[in-house]
């Protein structure tokens, strides 16, 4: 249910009997990916100013768009699509609203080092031993892994993909890049790790990885109708992604994701009210 009843102290009508007022509530649905944390923790953040008790729920990409399928969570803006989630839309997508874009110019891809000397996939064979045949990846499942796993195969790379987390990708590559050591990673923007090092991708001549991605907003069947104030919200909201790598800076500086959504909020609140109130 979206709104439960609560009883208000203190407050009467003419006859004496006690009024109600609905608390409003929303859940949201994500994905522990450095972006994630970001533009969900944002969002979270606006839909408290705009009244709402939220609930997060940090769930792996498929358990989060089967969960948006049955309607256990309202909303999530930690879609990476037409590419990187496509098997999961495919899947889930005929029960699942596609309420809009919320970021675009994303992309996904293998991501070295700039010092690296290679330009392409094509070429990784020829200096597997300098990346320890390995390719450091992420979560087990996520879109990035399955499209890597098909990158491998096609072109019939000598390496083995080892899966790690966001978190734990990101530590690979921020102590490899700091000795000078050739790293190769499963990478995406907007990251913070693109603004921290000086870092490429690699060329894909077969598109395996497509081509620019989007994050969209996604909300489970019914909630426009039941909630049409917090549906809008989730339409109109919209950044840059310059303002997501601000956000994700900060919380890899050391911020908590609540404290560093509240300051790019309070430098953004037209922006912020806009979202709310259109």
């Amino acid at each position: 249910m979206l709104f439960s009843v609560i009883f208000v102290a203190g407050c009467t009508d003419e006859a004496g009997s006690q009024t109600t007022e609905p608390t409003k509530e929303v859940s949201i649905g994500y994905v522990l990916w450095d972006s994630e944390i970001a533009s969900t923790n944002v969002v979270k953040k606006v839909y408290e100013q705009a009244g709402y008790d939220v609930e997060l729920k940090a769930v792996d990409a498929g358990p989060l768009y089967q969960a948006l399928a049955d309607g256990k969570v309202d909303m999530s803006v930690s879609a990476w699509l037409p590419t990187t989630q496509a098997n999961y839309w495919e899947t889930y997508g005929d029960d699942i609203v596609l309420v809009g874009k919320n970021l675009e110019g994303a992309k996904i891809g293998l991501v070295v080092p700039s010092y690296v000397t290679i330009d392409s996939i094509t070429e990784m064979n020829d200096v597997a031993d300098k990346f320890n045949g390995k390719i450091m990846g992420i979560e087990p499942g996520a879109g990035i892994m399955i499209n890597t796993e098909v990158v491998i195969e096609n072109y019939s790379l000598d390496y083995m993909l080892v899966p790690s987390s966001s978190a734990g990708m990101a530590a690979q590559l921020t102590d490899a890049y700091g000795d000078g050591d050739w790293i190769v990673v499963t990478g995406w923007t907007p990251h913070w790790m693109f603004v921290r090092f000086d870092l490429k991708y690699l060329d894909d001549p077969e598109g395996v990885y497509g081509g620019e991605e989007y994050l969209g907003s996604l909300a489970r069947t019914g909630f426009k109708e039941e909630n049409p104030e917090a549906y809008a919200i989730l339409e109109r909201f919209h950044w840059e992604s310059r303002d997501m790598e601000s956000v994700m800076l900060a919380i890899e500086g050391g911020e908590t994701p609540e404290v560093a959504a509240k300051a790019w909020m309070d430098a953004n609140q037209d922006t912020v009210n806009y979202w709310i109130n259109g």
